[in-house]
């Protein structure tokens, strides 16, 4: 597992993800979307639930990232755990066959007490690799120190304790700090919308880039033009 994290790196992987009451969230619009980005030269895939986790990996030979969030995101949404928040949706993923499972690994309470370092666990005995998603050094370090292998910025700036987390544009800063604190692979995820972004986040030191709404969400990447300033 650990040759996946030598192929993924210098490279940009994309986030193919839609919620449930989104158009692309058919099967058949996400299969082709995941077509898409590889043909544009994704070196990875990072996708939600077992059925695009199982697709990715039946379709197509590239690494695939697996988490799991719920159908509806609640409204309080930055003060929950919810992506792969237990071991059961661990489970889920390693039967779909992902290749590494990405979790919240924020230090906020799990649901039915379970415990980040259980999950880690969990993924290494199934012989995964453990992305922890955290949104600021402090988790960062703290996840580290629990088993994680791949250290990832999604959360920055999605969460009560990184609100000072730069609102338009990716955390560089916490790239930067996690390259520097840590031992592990840093991705940058988060607020990609420019390429010069990505030339930036590999200066700093980034593992990868993992770019979704940019590519991969057109009602969003639509409200930039339609709704842009002056």
């Amino acid at each position: 597992m650990k040759d996946i994290i030598k192929q993924i790196k210098g490279t940009v992987v994309v986030s193919v993800q839609a919620m449930p009451s989104e158009p692309l969230y058919l099967e058949k619009c996400m299969a082709a979307m995941m077509k898409s980005v590889i043909t544009g030269g994704a070196s990875a895939l990072r996708v939600a639930g077992a059925r695009d986790v199982k697709n990715a990996k039946q379709l197509f030979h590239v690494p695939v990232i697996g988490l799991t969030k719920p159908n509806q995101i609640p409204k309080n949404w930055k003060e929950i755990v919810y992506i792969t928040p237990t071991i059961k949706d661990v489970i889920e993923l390693i039967e779909a066959g992902a290749d590494i499972i990405a979790t919240d690994a924020t230090q906020r309470k799990r649901p039915n007490g379970e415990k980040l370092q259980d999950l880690f666990k969990y993924i290494h005995i199934n012989k995964r690799l453990a992305m922890a998603d955290i949104s600021t050094v402090e988790e960062g370090i703290k996840a580290a120190e629990l088993g994680a292998d791949i250290l990832s910025t999604t959360l920055a700036g999605y969460t009560l304790e990184s609100a000072n987390s730069p609102a338009n544009e990716p955390d560089f800063e916490l790239l930067k700090q996690l390259t520097q604190q840590t031992n592990l692979p840093v991705v940058l995820e988060g607020r990609i919308w420019e390429p010069e972004q990505v030339d930036r986040a590999f200066e700093l030191g980034a593992h990868c880039v993992v770019i979704g709404s940019a590519i991969t969400r057109p009602q969003l990447i639509t409200k930039r033009f339609v709704f842009r300033k002056g």
